[in-house]
């Protein structure tokens, strides 16, 4: 939402397809640790550790699957993407997902193809996105360019990199988008929303 608010204030959101590459941290601190032991259990024979947390060993692996099944086939996490991107941006824009558990600690990254009413390019979003409050572009059209979630521990910005034009669609755009999720995705989050009800009065300060 930090990324896409900015473009649709100026081009107008259509579609988005996203796909998501989830930290384990998302699931909590049982899930992080599960990760480290199966890791662990890889190059230690005899100290192999069966999935708890997850369906399948997250180890060395990826999981297209978080939180349940629905009865269209998608998860509750890919519905819940497409439910909150139409309440805080615009219920207009339709949105599909795949959420996918990766074996990463902390951060949480998308792949997303979005496709606008307006035209926009590139170099016109990255200049957007540089203004944008949150948002930080790392985006250098050469090996190791981008940002990869492993560097965006421990920051508060969102990331932006590979931001380039989608030939496939009329004014299409595809981006590469990493945060942390345990700062961006819940604490920050929590605290902006704190001062902005402060700001506005609808919350007094702790005496």
């Amino acid at each position: 939402m930090v990324a896409l608010k900015p473009l649709h204030d100026v081009a107008t959101i259509k579609r988005v397809v996203v796909s998501t590459y989830q930290s384990v941290s998302g699931a909590g601190r049982d899930a992080m640790d599960e990760l480290w032991a199966q890791t662990k259990g890889k190059y230690v024979p005899g100290q192999e550790v069966e999935p708890k947390k997850f369906t399948k060993e997250i180890a060395f692996n990826c999981i297209p699957h978080i939180d349940v099944f629905m009865e269209d086939g998608s998860t509750k996490e890919e519905w819940k993407m497409v439910a909150e991107t139409k309440k805080m941006l615009d219920p207009r824009i339709k949105v599909t997902a795949t959420c996918v558990r990766v074996p990463v600690f902390v951060g949480h990254s998308e792949s997303v193809n979005i496709e606008f009413e307006k035209p926009i390019t590139a170099d016109e979003a990255r200049e957007i996105l540089r203004e944008a409050p949150g948002c930080l572009v790392i985006d250098k059209r050469e090996p190791g360019g981008y940002i990869t979630p492993q560097e965006a521990a421990g920051e508060d910005a969102t990331y932006i990199s590979r931001i380039r034009e989608d030939a496939t669609v009329e004014n299409g755009l595809n981006m590469w988008v990493v945060s942390d999720n345990l700062r961006k995705g819940a604490a920050l989050n929590a605290v902006q929303i704190a001062e902005v009800l402060i700001n506005r009065k609808l919350l007094k300060k702790a005496a």
